[in-house]
């Protein structure tokens, strides 16, 4: 195991320096220009604009700059944000403990909804609470997020007025009150994203533990006398969790972009929003830094996903 995970790990540098390269390039032909805001702006001398645009680098040929953003990666320099004026890590750092919070608990609960219904589902298929279960998960995964989000609003803030549809991370209040308030301004964003990902996944857990409940060495435990509870869950589920670990390990990096839409109606301060509105504004070094940092979490991911393979199937070997 350890020659295999070392040669993945080997394999993932020049994957990732081949991502890198694909994304700083695009960035750097798009149109526009960080500092379009100065130029149309009288009271900046052009001299200004010029040794701002000398001191980023920003006339550099695309393979000197590139080399300059890599080295400077590999240091734990992530940039400079054009339009904050701040570190770029220092500005994902005060987004990350809201997108975590929020769209972390989102992951766990469709998890949490998915898994029982799901297995629960494949064991009694066709049954009237399988039909009802498929019925909502189809429900559930047809309706976009930012339909049930603006309906979650209309209801549970419009008309019982229960709870906040703007998310602040600036509560005045602590202690227990401040918790609660968080608590409060969350509900709404969490339940949405996750009872959409829980209603996506619900499909696929069925759909895995029907296929691995009807082998053969299922009815073999089944006539050693093994109850049924036993078998299901170590025999069944077990094998049946490869594919879902696999969509599992793909949707986790996707907490760190953060579901964008969800984040935009909600008001949610996290790295989804950062990332739009550092595109709007063509803050490339933000733009740089989320989006490299997501695709190096893929890979990471898939390499998790690789090994939780071998322990749930001992019939998976490292080669």
């Amino acid at each position: 195991m350890s020659k295999y995970l070392l040669r993945r790990l080997l394999i993932s540098v020049p994957t990732l320096l081949g991502i890198s390269l694909v994304l700083f390039t695009i960035l750097a032909l798009a149109p526009g220009d960080p500092f379009e805001e100065l130029a149309t702006n009288p009271n900046v001398p052009p001299e200004v604009r010029a040794n701002l645009r000398t001191q980023f680098g920003l006339d550099d040929p695309i393979a000197v700059r590139y080399v300059r953003w890599v080295t400077s990666m590999l240091k734990g320099d992530w940039g400079f944000s054009f339009v904050s004026r701040i570190n770029v890590s220092s500005l994902i750092w005060q987004r990350l403990p809201t997108t975590l919070f929020v769209l972390g608990t989102a992951q766990l609960l469709g998890l949490l909804v998915a898994l029982p219904i799901g297995i629960y589902s494949a064991v009694r298929p066709y049954s009237f609470f399988d039909q009802i279960a498929t019925t909502f998960a189809f429900i559930g995964f047809s309706l976009p997020t930012f339909f049930t989000g603006l309906l979650f609003i209309l209801f549970f803030s419009i008309y019982l007025d229960w709870l906040p549809f703007i998310y602040r991370a600036d509560i005045s209040a602590t202690g227990w009150r401040w918790a609660w308030e968080m608590a409060r301004q969350a509900i709404m964003p969490i339940a949405v994203l996750g009872l959409f990902q829980g209603a996506a996944m619900t499909r696929f857990v069925r759909s895995a533990v029907l296929e691995v409940i009807r082998l053969d060495y299922v009815n073999t435990a089944r006539s050693k006398g093994l109850s049924e509870r036993v078998t299901i869950v170590k025999h069944v589920v077990r094998n049946a969790l490869i594919p879902v670990v696999t969509l599992v390990a793909l949707q986790i990096p996707g907490v760190f972009t953060g579901a964008v839409i969800t984040e935009q109606i909600f008001r949610v301060p996290g790295i989804g929003s950062l990332l739009i509105s550092a595109i709007l504004s063509n803050d490339t070094p933000v733009i740089m830094a989320i989006t490299f940092v997501f695709s190096a979490l893929v890979v990471l991911f898939n390499l998790i996903a690789d090994l939780v393979y071998g322990w749930l199937d001992p019939r998976i070997s490292f080669r």
